[in-house]
């Protein structure tokens, strides 16, 4: 064991790009086992002007020269999908423990490489809305049997993204060589919370549609060509026993968001809610129930940060609980974050998904 303080540089941490400053940094700043040592952009003003605002000891306009500083103990890899390959795996190369966004690959290949080279590394993967303190006290209750025999679920979710509308910056989500469409975000985050509620998921049955083949970018003016789904509805059979039924609705108001995950039991029921714009993963979420339970823990963190868009507003409360379990499993050399392994299983998830709804066969 150790008590030594954790140095973190950020790769990614761009003032103008609002998630690493509404989740990662407040979510470090929450907690004093962690320094941000280092911040890295593309660009030397960009990288600069980040680490002024974000109080970062150093900056980078080159994330290797960051990666490969010996003082940095943890990368956080904060930046598009499509460049996480090279960085990820030259961050473990140089031995480093890595936290990545969600997905971690493009392809299922890439993500299960570089899951393979993390080896014995403290690795972990941005599906952060499984470590909600409610999410966690939700699945307690059902490991325990609370519930008695579990009859059925039903999944309700929404995100404003992958819409009619969009902006040009956030154009490529809707490529498919991009692998960061509606599937492996929006689906991925919140099939994750299904599996750490109820168990993994073991029988798919999917459709999936595209609503908006063609999207405004609102602003330029231009129209973009959506390549990939928008929409998902699923039935799911988890190791639990109950099937779930999964609706995920995209291109919602932030007025309409909703989340729901309501689980029967022949004993009781249990409920999660939220209403994040962004989906799941990001705010808090509510438990309820017929049954007493113990109140779920205080987040780590509950601000944002100095650059936070108010879409944003909630996004640390669910990153600093990966930090805190991370700073956990590297201080005591354990592993029960999430990692790149776990992170190959949703992905592997989402191929069974696509799969389904392109053939009809279960998977």
């Amino acid at each position: 064991m150790t008590s030594k303080t954790i140095r973190v540089g950020i790769i990614g941490a761009d003032t103008k790009a609002s998630w690493a400053g509404a989740s990662h940094i407040p979510a470090l700043a929450a907690q004093p086992q962690f320094t941000l040592a280092a911040v890295a952009t593309r660009h030397e003003d960009s990288a600069r002007r980040a680490a002024e605002t974000f109080g970062a000891e150093r900056w980078f306009a080159d994330p290797l020269a960051l990666i490969h500083d010996p003082s940095i103990d943890l990368v956080t890899v904060a930046v598009k999908v499509p460049a996480h390959y090279e960085i990820v795996l030259a961050a473990l190369a140089a031995n480093k423990a890595v936290y990545s966004e969600s997905p971690l690959g493009a392809t299922l290949a890439q993500t299960e490489e570089m899951a393979a080279a993390a080896g014995s590394l403290h690795t972990a993967i941005g599906l952060q809305g499984r470590l909600n303190p409610s999410v966690r006290r939700a699945a307690e209750i059902i490991a325990r049997g609370r519930l008695g025999r579990l009859l059925s679920a039903r999944v309700a979710a929404t995100t404003f993204g992958n819409g009619p509308e969009s902006t040009s910056a956030y154009e490529y989500f809707d490529k498919a060589a991009a692998g960061a469409g509606f599937l492996p975000i929006a689906e991925g985050h919140v099939l994750d919370v299904v599996e750490a509620v109820l168990g993994d998921i073991t029988e798919i049955d999917a459709r999936t549609e595209l609503l908006w083949p063609r999207v405004k970018l609102v602003d330029t003016g231009a129209t973009s060509v959506r390549e990939v789904p928008d929409h998902l509805d699923a039935i799911v059979k988890t190791a639990s026993g109950a099937p779930a039924g999964v609706q995920i609705l995209a291109g919602v108001p932030a007025s309409d968001a909703h989340f729901s995950l309501e689980v029967r039991g022949s004993e009781g029921w249990l409920k999660l809610t939220g209403n994040h714009p962004a989906g799941v993963q990001v705010g808090d979420l509510t438990l309820s129930s017929n049954l007493d339970f113990a109140a779920p823990d205080r987040p780590v963190a509950t601000g944002t940060g100095p650059t936070a868009a108010e879409i944003w507003t909630g996004a640390s409360i669910n990153v600093s609980e990966v930090y805190a379990s991370l700073a956990r499993d590297i201080t005591n050399g354990t592993r029960h974050t999430p990692g790149f392994q776990h992170a190959a299983h949703n992905s592997r998830l989402i191929a069974r998904v696509e799969q389904a709804a392109r053939t009809g066969v279960r998977q």
